[in-house]
């Protein structure tokens, strides 16, 4: 008997409540020295009280991949779990508008740091290891509340340091002024989330300022791309890791983009979410949350790169080998690692569509179902919008 999308789920999420249930319990201690990545995490629970602190490994020397997603493309659900479970987290209860102070002010240093700092962390008691996974949330390591943390032999980023004493520029100025500097994403999103740039400054939790980072630098990067001329062609970029397959088609047209995603329930069924802008933006919170700005900053630099604009389709089929969801992240790095690969090339827009839906279990007509772009396409001539 051939195993159903609902039996392929339920046996992986046993095998990794079993594997995250050994692995937890690894370490349980109320103190941990190491090198931080360097990495700091601000949560939403409680919110506008939230638990902010370090994530430090039981480890010394170069850590930096531990916490450094622009590195992992290649990497197995399993390492880059496993990453996440080495990093130990210390909290402690902050108000969002807390934003000076020895202990938030240690914090942005350390998110600013371009090494990996000494760090050392004590607790009120021994830490609490996480055991289960819920299907939704990426996994951590364990937590503890913090009594003491030190940070030593840090270096500071010059641009970070640079807007994050600029209390005039604006937090989405200081977001893309470093993204253009070269810093990557991720240390944005944490420089942003500790309360660093902007002129009225606030913790922000971690997985707002992901999505926050993302949407800043994608807008800043459409707003340019509208000045150039559309591709003249109906290119497909594909892309499969973690579980998840990826198909991004470009097509001659003014900007425009879509992104719909597929899964398989707990029930065998199969769910749909899709959202999707024109050359205004996108006036609502997306949907399908921040898959959709992370995949639209991915595009974008492709086209800041190539000097065009098109229309963006990107279709996103995740499987039930994705039990262990591991954040964002990997959307956006999965499209840069599709548009870094020479496209296959299609005739017409049909065609296009066959060759984007060519590996996926989800069928053209049952994407074809969802969303609203390409309706509208198949209805009009791509001429109509010109």
């Amino acid at each position: 008997m051939v195993p159903t999308a609902k039996d392929i789920r339920k046996s992986i999420e046993q095998h990794w409540n079993e594997s995250l249930s050994k692995y937890g319990n690894l370490f349980s201690s109320d103190s941990v020295s190491g090198s931080s990545p360097p990495s700091v995490f601000v949560g939403s629970y409680g919110y506008p009280k939230v638990g902010v602190g370090p994530m430090v490994p039981p480890i010394h020397g170069d850590t930096s991949l531990l916490d450094a997603p622009e590195r992992w493309t290649g990497k197995t659900l399993e390492e880059i779990v496993n990453f996440r479970l080495s990093l130990v987290r210390g909290v402690r209860n902050i108000q969002i508008s807390e934003t000076q102070g020895r202990y938030i002010e240690s914090l942005q240093e350390l998110a600013m740091s371009q090494n990996t700092p000494d760090s050392e962390m004590t607790f009120q008691k021994n830490t609490i290891p996480i055991t289960t996974i819920d299907g939704q949330s990426a996994p951590f390591g364990p937590i503890g509340e913090i009594k003491s943390a030190k940070f030593s032999s840090m270096s500071s980023s010059k641009p970070i340091e640079k807007s994050y004493y600029d209390r005039d520029m604006s937090a989405e100025d200081a977001i893309t002024t470093l993204y253009n500097c070269g810093i990557e994403v991720s240390k944005i999103q944490k420089c942003l989330s500790i309360g660093m740039f902007g002129k009225k400054r606030k913790l922000v939790p971690t997985r707002w300022s992901i999505t926050a980072t993302d949407d800043a630098i994608s807008k800043h990067l459409v707003s340019e791309i509208l000045e150039y001329q559309s591709v003249d062609s109906y290119q497909v970029f594909t892309y499969e890791h973690l579980g998840n397959l990826f198909s991004v088609m470009l097509f001659p047209h003014r900007w425009m983009f879509e992104m719909e995603e597929a899964w398989y329930t707990e029930s065998g069924q199969i769910g749909f979410g899709a959202d999707a802008e024109g050359a205004n933006g996108i006036d609502h919170y997306p949907g399908i949350a921040g898959a959709y700005f992370a995949a639209k900053l991915g595009v974008a630099e492709y086209l800041k790169n190539k000097r065009r604009q098109a229309g963006v389709l990107v279709l996103r089929e995740i499987r039930p080998e994705y039990a262990v969801p591991v954040g964002v992240w990997q959307v956006r790095e999965a499209i840069r690692s599709a548009m870094s690969k020479k496209p296959l090339l299609a005739d017409s827009l049909e065609q296009g569509l066959s060759h984007a839906c060519g590996k996926m279990t989800i069928s053209k007509n049952e994407w074809l179902a969802q969303g609203t772009l390409l309706k509208m396409l198949r209805q009009r001539t791509i001429t109509d919008y010109f």
